[in-house]
């Protein structure tokens, strides 16, 4: 497996995270604070959480593919982009996983 299938998906795991993340707190500053600007904030976060989440889920499932993961395991990393946080700690896992299996035998480094 080439280290641009893992470098891809980690890019939009960490993406996805992130502006998931963001939409929580527009969520929660919208419905539970009454904050008056987090109507359009959660629309723009909301939309592009939306479609670079469609990206998230055409690499994930590139990755398992080229990993050979099991459907079980392939539709938890799916599904990681849709709890808050959880994309991040399921890339680290993904990442340390996959690493051995890359055709150069290099790795992203993970954390640092």
């Amino acid at each position: 497996m080439k280290q641009s299938v893992l470098t891809r998906y980690r890019v939009m795991a960490y993406v996805t995270a992130v502006l998931l993340v963001l939409l929580t707190l527009g969520v929660i500053g919208k419905y539970l604070l009454g904050m008056d600007g987090a109507d359009g904030f959660t629309s723009v976060v909301g939309i592009a959480h939306g479609w670079l989440y469609i990206l998230y889920l055409i690499f994930a499932f590139d990755l398992g593919q080229k990993a050979k993961w099991p459907l079980g395991k392939q539709l938890w990393v799916l599904l990681a982009g849709t709890v808050p946080t959880a994309a991040f700690f399921v890339e680290r896992k993904v990442t340390r996983e996959v690493a051995p299996l890359l055709k150069d035998g290099t790795a992203a480094p993970v954390g640092a």
